[in-house]
């Protein structure tokens, strides 16, 4: 079999971008996968095109052979825009590789460890406070509404969530974003008594609407230093958070905050590659591993949290790394979005009493309906 083409294909997805890789083959199989250019990684589909026309006429069933030769060729710009093309690649490899051989693609890594994958409700609120409108749903106007619509989620039979803080500016609720320049704060990323109040009063209210026993995670992303980030746990951990998820690039200071924090410490989702991770393990700077699989790639992921087990560290994200690894903790998954996202794929994702329901098809068990990415092209 010979890598033929490669493609990238955008849609329009509301306020963002979904972007996809097609992979062709000379006999007929098509590789999928996705990457993400609406979270700093502009220029990503050039990049992912460039390296894959260094592909064509090879076999993509070789696929650790094609990712360390793609390692190679960008050594000496390692990391960043280069692995995220290099995991698109890898997973759309995995995709061709699992159908070639009529299993998933979990089946290739010794899986399934588990075939229900319990799932945690993400971006409760987060969405619904900008786009409600787009959504199709009421909008949040203040805690309350938040709470009504974390007690809506527990009846939908989820078991855990996961929000971000969200300030009241006294009609409404509103983002909370400094961290990557979308509302003042930045570039300080000093904490106040205003933003330590919001956390406050979100996790609040989500606790309140959720009841006692539903899991509750607050991310914060990189909206602080590293004083205001143990200010926040300090302010959250009354409410029996099941983690607090924070990002910084700094292994000692993150290690600085967990030991210090009244909560569990999430963090690592923006490393990228064993050597970004190695030093947070040895610093064991968080109790929660998040291995972004689009970033990394499946392959490289799984040899992340095989290092992450070693450190007696669980991990979080998608589901067929989540169905492939011992050390498993809980599966994100978006239900808010852009009301045509499911006319994007073949299958619909099947959850029921909070559990993602593994598929079974080879390759991811789901492809991209070509004809609908085509038919949304992304505004400008």
């Amino acid at each position: 079999m010979k890598i033929t083409g490669i493609e990238t294909l955008r849609a329009d997805a509301g306020w963002r971008l979904f972007s996809f890789l097609k992979v062709t083959t000379d006999n007929g199989i098509v590789g999928w996968s996705e990457f993400n250019e609406s979270f700093g990684g502009a220029g990503l589909a050039g990049v992912i095109e460039a390296l894959g026309a260094t592909l064509i006429g090879k076999d993509p069933r070789r696929t650790e052979l094609i990712t360390a030769g793609l390692h190679v060729a960008t050594r000496q710009a390692r990391g960043g825009i280069n692995q995220m093309a290099i995991a698109a690649i890898e997973n759309a490899l995995l995709d061709i590789k699992g159908k070639d051989l009529g299993v998933p693609v979990y089946a290739l890594f010794g899986g399934p460890v588990r075939e229900r994958i319990p799932v945690y409700w993400s971006h409760t609120g987060t969405y619904r406070v900008r786009n409600a409108e787009l959504m199709g749903v009421p909008p949040l106007k203040n805690y309350d509404d938040l709470a009504r619509h974390c007690e809506e989620i527990r009846k939908r039979g989820f078991r855990a969530l996961k929000t971000n803080i969200l300030p009241s500016d006294g009609s409404r609720l509103v983002s909370f974003n400094p961290g990557f320049g979308r509302t003042p704060g930045w570039p300080e990323l000093n904490w106040d008594a205003h933003s330590i109040e919001a956390a406050r009063r979100t996790v609040a209210a989500c606790r309140e609407g959720a009841g006692a026993e539903m899991g509750l995670m607050l991310d914060i992303n990189f909206h602080f230093k590293t004083e205001g980030f143990s200010r926040v746990a300090a302010a959250v951990a009354p409410y029996n958070p099941t983690w607090l998820e924070i990002d910084t690039h700094d292994p000692g200071a993150l290690a600085d905050i967990r030991r210090k924090a009244p909560c569990p410490i999430a963090s690592y989702e923006t490393l990228c590659g064993r050597r970004d991770f190695k030093p947070f393990f040895d610093a064991y700077a968080a109790d929660v591993s998040i291995i972004d699989v689009v970033w990394n790639g499946l392959a490289e992921s799984l040899k992340i949290a095989a290092v992450a087990d070693v450190y007696e560290v669980n991990c979080v994200i998608s589901a067929h790394f989540s169905a492939a690894i011992p050390n498993f903790r809980i599966m994100e998954i978006d239900i808010d979005s852009a009301p045509w996202r499911d006319e994007f794929f073949s299958d619909v994702p099947r959850i029921e009493a909070g559990e993602f329901v593994l598929p079974t098809g080879p390759g991811w068990g789901i492809d991209v309906n070509e004809k609908a990415v085509r038919a949304r092209p992304p505004k400008s």
